[in-house]
């Protein structure tokens, strides 16, 4: 599997296709909802911003409930059943101090991923949210396998490289 081609899959987008693929995403307070057929042998990915559109603002996928819809209405294009669709959630870390905390953005997205999955009765199989630490995640579409790594605060990283003087 490790000729598919590879997709990265930036905030306020999805990916629904149907040919297998490698999808890779950063995340921090964002989500991303992995769904997978295994049945059809085929994912969808979301990678949103905010939890919920609220009616006032442009109507975008950058939100999560919307984002949310567009990757189910998407399998469902594709031939995938609701009864044989999985989910697996990740992100919604608390990564910033300040406007992140205080609105809790990754809290609240990690509760919009788990109440529209349950509106649509797809059941999650797997979860790495919340926290502190960001995440990168490699979906195999194919496979459903999803691969998730840690990043360390930037403060963190920045300490363990090597000083250059600047001359």
């Amino acid at each position: 599997m490790d000729n598919l081609p590879k997709h990265l899959l930036y905030p306020a987008d999805i990916f629904v296709q149907k040919s297998p693929c490698i999808v890779s995403t950063v995340l921090g307070s964002c989500v991303a909802v992995c769904l997978y057929s295994p049945a059809m042998k085929m994912g969808a990915v979301n990678h949103y911003i905010l939890p919920q559109w609220n009616g006032n603002d442009l109507v975008t996928i950058k939100y999560g409930n919307l984002s949310i819809i567009k990757i189910v209405e998407g399998m469902l294009n594709f031939g995938c059943d609701y009864g044989n669709i999985v989910a697996k959630i990740y992100g919604g870390a608390e990564v910033l101090t300040g406007v992140s905390t205080r609105f809790n953005i990754g809290r609240r997205n990690i509760a919009v991923a788990r109440e529209m999955l349950g509106e649509f009765r797809i059941p999650i199989i797997f979860e790495d949210v919340g926290g502190n630490k960001g995440r990168k995640i490699t979906f195999n579409t194919y496979t459903g396998e999803v691969e998730c790594h840690v990043i360390e605060k930037l403060e963190q990283l920045n300490k363990t490289k090597k000083q250059i003087p600047i001359i």
